[in-house]
């Protein structure tokens, strides 16, 4: 999303016009009704997922970051982390080891958050991009994605509670897009994974901080996760480098704060298909009240006023609608 660009470029890494494709919005397609909105200014970037992890590799390399790849680690202890190779000493520690984390749990941060899980599939296709913006559409019991990533390639990805749907029920939950790619070569094979909304009570003990989905995660339905992990990076540094990471505990709630409430929105509309249908109908019914939502949650500058404003009308759009 445009906010994660920004913080990319915070951090040092600008991809260039080969790496990645620019997406300019976002459209919502469901049971016959569609719904569009555009970013202003900078725009968000459809980007393959081993090219952003080539990009970040270098550029921590370029700032001295020494790697010890196949390296577990074991522990913690008061002097540092413990490796098969021994005990790296450590002022500070940085727990960024995924959902599933060590880290967390050997830093008595792994309490009970609340946690919601679904399931995930995605492929690339070989086709021309139709469209600038990225589409979501919204099936039965599911949500496709399309993310431009090449001028010749895009990405679907499909989100859902049932953990035996697959790329090919394509067709069945959203004809619209099996339409669009019909005959398409797919250029890679069917990854999946779970993608779930958690929420820690604390992210930081001592001299320990969580950060990426070790910290906590929303629903891969708002399409910013990874924006809220490079948002996180910036302020974890700050954080760092005044040896304060009651900064950084402030900063990560804020951060995820919004995308929190978007993901609770939008997982109601797939739990309930009258509301998802009211809902695409009532941004399609005002344009200009989809592009502040869209701005308010894609965007770097956020105002808690316009997110309440927004929220109401929306709510009263819902009930007109």
């Amino acid at each position: 999303m445009p906010n994660g660009v920004a913080a990319l470029n915070g951090l040092g890494i600008w991809p260039l016009r080969g790496d990645a494709r620019p997406f300019h919005g976002i459209r919502f397609v469901a049971q016959g009704s569609s719904a569009e909105a555009r970013f202003h200014g900078v725009a968000g970037l459809g980007i393959r997922r081993t090219t952003l992890h080539r990009l970040l590799v270098a550029r921590a390399g370029a700032l001295g970051v020494r790697f010890l790849w196949g390296t577990r680690a074991r522990g913690m202890t008061s002097e540092g982390v413990v490796f098969d190779t021994g005990v790296v000493a450590s002022r500070w520690i940085v727990g960024a080891d995924g959902e599933r984390s060590q880290m967390r749990r050997w830093a008595g941060l792994d309490g009970r958050g609340s946690r919601l899980q679904r399931f995930g599939f995605r492929r690339h296709v070989r086709v021309v991009p139709w469209t600038d913006i990225v589409e979501v559409y919204w099936g039965r019991g599911a949500q496709a994605f399309v993310t431009p990533v090449g001028h010749s390639e895009v990405c679907i990805a499909m989100l859902s509670r049932d953990p035996h749907l697959r790329f090919d029920h394509l067709l069945l939950v959203c004809p619209e897009l099996a339409r669009h790619v019909a005959g398409a070569p797919v250029t890679t094979p069917e990854r999946g994974s779970t993608s779930a909304s958690r929420r820690l009570r604390a992210v930081t003990h001592g001299r320990v901080a969580l950060i990426g989905e070790a910290s906590g995660s929303v629903d891969a339905v708002t399409g910013e996760g990874l924006s809220m992990i490079f948002q996180d990076a910036l302020a974890l540094g700050d954080a760092l480098a005044v040896g304060d990471l009651a900064r950084y505990e402030v900063a990560h709630r804020r951060v995820g704060r919004l995308p929190g409430a978007m993901a609770r929105l939008l997982l109601a509309m797939d739990r309930s298909p009258w509301l998802c249908r009211r809902g695409v109908r009532a941004l399609a019914a005002e344009p200009s009240l989809f592009t502040r939502l869209l701005a308010l949650h894609a965007e770097a500058s956020r105002s808690p006023e316009a997110a309440v404003q927004c929220f109401c009308v929306l709510g009263w759009r819902l009930l007109t609608a």
